[in-house]
C-alpha cells in the first residue's frame, strides 16, 4: 500500500482520533520519522485559527445575542473558561485523553503518564497521516488545547444571562474532566471505546458539538428560564457584534476542521472546502426557510445558518465530498431552523442562544450523516467495503453514547455546582444586569 492508500485509509476512521496513536514519541523503526515543516506551520496556524474563533469570535458572538447589561458577563465567562481549561489540559488533560488507561477503563479513560506534561519536550513526535512523517508533539497539544478550550466555552450560551460566574468555573472545571476528556478517549484514541466501532469524526461532531449542546439543554433546564422569558423583550443588544463574531467563527473553522488533517495536503484542502460550501449552503437554506415562515430573511438568521452549516460539517470535512458537504449543509439549515423556531417554542425551554438548537442538533445530524456522505459511490472518502447502512448505524450508536453519557453526566454535575456554590445568581442581581452584579463594570458608559 502506498502513503496515498495509506493516509485514505486512516482518514475513514476519523482524522483527528488516529493521530492520537502517535501521541506518545513516534519510535524509529525503519528510519527516524521526518518532521515536515510544512505540515508543522499548518497546524501552529490551525491552532491559532482556532483560539481565534474561541477568543474574540465566539465570545462577540455570544456577547452580541445577549442584552446590554449582561455584554460584559459573557465575554468574561468565554475568556476565563478559556483560561482555566489551557491550565488543566496541561495538568491532566492531555494525559487522560490521549493516552492509555489502565485495564477495564482503558475504553473510556486515559492514564497519568503524561500529567503535567511529563515526558513531552521539544523532541517528542506525533505521527501524521502519512508514514514516516511527524509534528511535533507540543504542536498536536497546543492544537487539541483549543478543542477542549472551546467545546465548555459553547456551553455558556445555554443558561446566559442567569448564571454565576463562581457556578460556570466550577462547572466547566467538573465538566471538562469527567465529560470531555472521556468522550474525547473513546472518539480520538486509539484504544478508545467509540474508535474501536469505526464511527467517524473528523473534527468534533460528538466531542464538540453534540456534547456542548446537550450540556447546553440540561443546564438551561436546570438553572431555569430568564426571568421574564415568554413575556418580555430579551432580544439581542447588538447584532453588528454577533456578525463580526460570526465572521470570526467561520474564519477560524477553517483551522478547527482543515487542521484535524494533520499536514498541509489535500485532506487538508478538501476539509476547507467543505467548509467553506457547507455553512454557505446552511446559510442559504435558512434564509429561505425564515423567508418563507417570517416573510423576511434576517441578518441573525443567516448568521446562524452559518454557524449550524459549520456545526453539521464538522465531522465529515475530511470524509465528504463536495457535493456531499453542500447537501449536508441545506440539510442542517433546515433542520436547525425548525428547531430554534419551533421546536423550543413548543417544548419552552429558555436555552437562551440556542446551542442545543444549533450544536445539539446540527452535531446530531452531522455526526449521523457522515455515515451517509463519506460513502465512496457518493463522492466521499470512505474505503474498503464500505456500507452506508452499517456506517450510519455506528454513527447512531457514538450519537447515542455521548447523548447519555453527557446528559447524565452533566445533570449530576450541575446539581454538584448547586449545592456547593449554587447556579442562579438573585433575581435583584439578575434585573441589574451580570455586568454589575459579578464584575462590577458596564460595557458602556452611557
Amino acid at each position: 500500500m502506498n502513503f496515498r492508500s495509506l493516509r485514505t485509509g486512516l482518514t475513514a476512521f476519523g482524522a483527528a482520533g488516529l493521530a492520537l496513536m502517535a501521541t506518545v514519541p513516534a519510535l524509529a523503526q525503519d528510519a527516524a520519522p521526518t518532521v515536515n515543516k510544512g505540515d508543522t506551520t499548518w497546524m501552529l496556524v490551525s491552532t491559532i485559527l482556532v483560539i481565534l474563533m474561541t477568543i474574540p469570535g465566539l465570545a462577540l458572538f455570544y456577547g452580541g445575542l445577549v442584552r446590554t447589561k449582561n455584554m460584559l458577563s459573557v465575554l468574561m465567562q468565554v475568556f476565563s473558561i478559556f483560561c482555566l481549561v489551557a491550565i488543566l489540559w496541561a495538568f491532566y488533560g492531555y494525559s487522560l485523553t490521549f493516552t492509555s488507561g489502565a485495564g477495564s477503563l482503558a475504553p473510556f479513560i486515559g492514564g497519568f503518564s503524561k500529567a503535567f506534561l511529563a515526558g513531552v519536550t521539544s523532541e517528542t513526535l506525533s505521527d501524521t497521516f502519512t508514514k514516516g512523517v511527524a509534528i511535533p508533539e507540543f504542536t498536536f497539544l497546543a492544537f487539541q488545547l483549543t478543542f477542549a478550550a472551546i467545546t465548555p466555552a459553547l456551553i455558556v450560551g445555554a443558561y446566559a444571562e442567569r448564571i454565576k460566574f463562581s457556578a460556570v468555573l466550577l462547572f466547566t472545571a467538573l465538566w471538562v474532566t469527567f465529560i470531555y476528556f472521556p468522550i474525547a478517549h473513546m472518539v480520538w484514541f486509539s484504544e478508545g471505546y467509540l474508535f474501536g466501532l469505526g464511527a467517524l469524526d473528523f473534527a468534533g461532531g460528538t466531542v464538540v458539538h453534540i456534547n456542548s449542546g446537550v450540556a447546553g439543554l440540561i443546564g438551561a433546564l436546570i438553572v431555569g428560564k430568564r426571568i421574564g422569558y415568554g413575556k418580555d423583550l430579551l432580544a439581542p443588544h447588538s447584532l453588528t457584534l454577533t456578525f463580526v463574531g460570526a465572521c470570526l467563527l467561520w474564519v477560524g473553522w477553517f483551522g478547527f476542521n482543515a487542521g484535524s488533517n494533520l499536514e498541509a495536503t489535500g485532506g487538508a484542502a478538501l476539509a476547507l472546502i467543505n467548509t467553506i460550501l457547507a455553512p454557505a449552503a446552511a446559510g442559504l437554506a435558512w434564509m429561505i426557510a425564515e423567508a418563507l415562515g417570517k416573510g423576511k430573511a434576517s441578518l441573525l438568521g443567516a448568521a446562524s445558518g452559518v454557524v449550524a452549516g459549520l456545526v453539521a460539517i464538522t465531522p465529515a470535512a475530511g470524509l465528504a465530498g463536495p457535493m456531499g458537504s453542500i447537501v449536508l449543509g441545506l440539510a442542517a439549515g433546515v433542520v436547525c431552523y425548525i428547531a430554534v423556531t419551533g421546536v423550543k417554542n413548543a417544548l419552552g425551554y429558555d436555552d437562551a442562544l440556542d446551542v442545543f438548537g444549533i450544536h445539539g442538533v446540527g452535531g446530531i445530524l452531522g455526526a449521523i450523516g457522515t455515515g451517509v456522505v463519506a460513502a465512496p459511490s457518493l463522492g466521499g472518502y470512505g474505503v474498503g467495503e464500505y456500507s452506508i447502512s452499517g456506517q450510519v448505524w455506528t454513527q447512531i450508536i457514538a450519537v447515542v453514547v455521548t447523548l447519555v453519557w453527557t446528559g447524565i453526566g452533566s445533570a449530576i454535575l450541575f446539581k454538584l455546582v448547586d449545592l456547593i456554590v449554587g447556579l442562579r445568581v438573585t433575581q435583584e442581581a439578575e434585573r441589574e444586569g451580570l455586568d454589575l452584579a459579578d464584575h462590577g463594570e458596564r460595557a458602556y458608559n452611557y
